[in-house]
């Protein structure tokens, strides 16, 4: 008990000093505030007409739309391997796993460390080195005799533990534990980022290719409605009941439909490319399941429904990502400000050297050492306040970032539901255009085959009837991509895990 006294000064100083811990220096984060309407038609840039229905006030809020809305098993299908298989998916999940290893490693660092250590050596010791020079000063008469003593060839055994514990008395740990958390939560941010992406580009993609299959569709239906409609003019001709122009005129009509089917199965084939691409497969590994969907099996589009405009700073992944960075970066000056502090350690070690393998491991043999180390900055021409004023600075840059992002999410969310709300009135009148042409079309046929009207009547009503079939299948995919756009403008229904 006696051997403990001379430490009672040392003990009661680090006592001192771990009450002392509990400050954190520099500005603890706050999250800043989200701005949004109450309504999202509070934000709009465009005409009036262009606000969704789903976006004026007195809407009923309800969770937004996601890809499981589409009801489409065989896009279901496609975003599972994605998520599953993309590289760039693949590549985000292993950013994210180092982030989390790196921050295990940081926060081991309020943790004491403790190592141990054990040789066994065979030692010779110099015969003109220090201890020579000091046996020499303190008995010289004795000085050979003694150096070669100590010079013989001897063994040393030895075997310690060593441990060691930084008092944190500035919160330059807890800054670096806390910035490493952030660091991570931005990780997992831009993890769910590229899920959102990949997934919206699977879902755009994916309608892009059933908007080609149906004009594909249309199109061969086009082609065998105008080979029946050449039959009728080539009798017609043959019976002398009209001319050859009209069966040339027939004919142009008919190679022109021809000539849009080529460039519509190009499109399918690229719109396949790229879905295999992005679930990780090599060309033609999803044909069969790809192929074209028949009209009696088509999905129609999901309702619109956007939730609470409050909900979309907690779903989009790039502004919780923006906000974890600008946490990361006031966390930083904490730790910055630390450094400008002594900082403190407490080392202790304990373990038994012998030259004896005998007597090693008796208590005799013990050796011990406990006590702090100090670190103190005395001068360092400016180094570590300049770093205060980097670290300022960056927090400063990423605050801006963090409002620029919520200013273009909103801009993309207005943009969304401007497109959608200006599609969906197009594509009402297109379904006017084509049933008023169906009609058209086929009284004019009715009325040529009677004889009572001329054959470009006929062809003009056979071409607009076209047209605006056409239109009616690209406006439906038009509003089918502007559902996926909306859906990745609102961050999706939530993250994966």
């Amino acid at each position: 008990m006696a051997s403990l006294l001379p430490l009672r000064p040392t003990l009661l100083a680090l006592a001192a000093c771990a009450l002392m811990a509990g400050c954190a220096v520099g500005p603890d984060f706050k999250p800043p505030a989200n701005d949004a309407p109450a309504e999202f038609s509070a934000w709009h840039g465009g005409a009036p007409e262009l606000v969704a229905d789903s976006a004026k006030p007195g809407g009923t809020a309800v969770s937004p739309i996601d890809w499981q809305s589409f009801a489409d098993p065989v896009l279901d299908r496609l975003q599972a391997r994605a998520v599953a298989a993309n590289p760039d998916l693949q590549t985000a999940a292993l950013r994210f796993a180092q982030s989390r290893a790196q921050g295990k490693a940081v926060r081991s660092q309020a943790l004491p460390q403790v190592g141990m250590s054990g040789s066994a050596t065979r030692v010779r010791e110099s015969e003109d080195g220090d201890f020579a020079r000091v046996i020499g000063a303190i008995n010289p008469g004795a000085k050979d005799e003694i150096v070669k003593v100590l010079s013989d060839p001897h063994d040393m055994f030895q075997l310690g533990f060593d441990a060691s514990w930084e008092l944190d008395l500035w919160g330059r740990v807890r800054r670096s534990i806390e910035a490493s958390d952030a660091d991570e939560a931005a990780s997992r941010a831009l993890l769910d980022q590229v899920r959102l992406s990949v997934q919206a580009e699977v879902a755009r993609r994916y309608f892009e290719l059933r908007s080609a299959q149906e004009q594909i569709r249309i199109a061969r239906a086009d082609i065998q409605a105008g080979e029946e409609t050449r039959q009728l003019v080539q009798a017609r001709t043959a019976g002398g009941l009209t001319t050859g122009l009209d069966l040339s005129r027939q004919d142009a009509q008919l190679a022109d439909v021809r000539a849009r089917l080529p460039q519509l199965q190009a499109q399918e084939a690229q719109a396949v490319n790229q879905i295999t691409l992005l679930v990780g497969e090599r060309p033609g590994a999803l044909g069969a399941e790809l192929a074209a969907i028949p009209p009696a099996q088509a999905r129609p589009l999901p309702d619109l429904s956007l939730g609470l405009p409050s909900e979309v700073a907690q779903r989009r992944p790039d502004i919780q990502r923006a906000e974890a960075q600008l946490h990361a970066a006031t966390a930083g000056i904490g730790i910055a400000v630390a450094d400008l502090y002594p900082r403190i350690t407490i080392g202790a070690s304990f373990g038994f050297q012998s030259v004896d393998a005998s007597t090693f491991g008796e208590w005799g043999s013990r050796q011990w050492s406990i006590g702090p180390s100090l670190q103190l900055p005395i001068f360092d021409g400016g180094r570590r306040r300049a770093t205060v004023t980097l670290r300022k600075l960056q927090e400063q840059e990423a605050a801006v970032a963090y409002q620029q992002t919520v200013l273009k999410a909103w801009h993309e969310i207005d943009d969304a539901l401007s497109a959608y709300a200006a599609d969906r009135q197009r594509q009402l009148q297109l379904v006017e255009k084509e049933r008023h042409s169906r009609d058209a079309w086929t009284l004019a046929r009715v009325r040529y085959e009677h004889g009572l009207t001329d054959f470009l009547v006929q062809l003009d009503a056979q071409r607009t009837l076209l047209q605006a079939q056409r239109d009616q299948v690209e406006g439906h995919g038009r509003l089918a991509l502007d559902l996926v756009a909306l859906t990745k403008a609102l961050g999706g229904a939530g993250t994966g895990p």
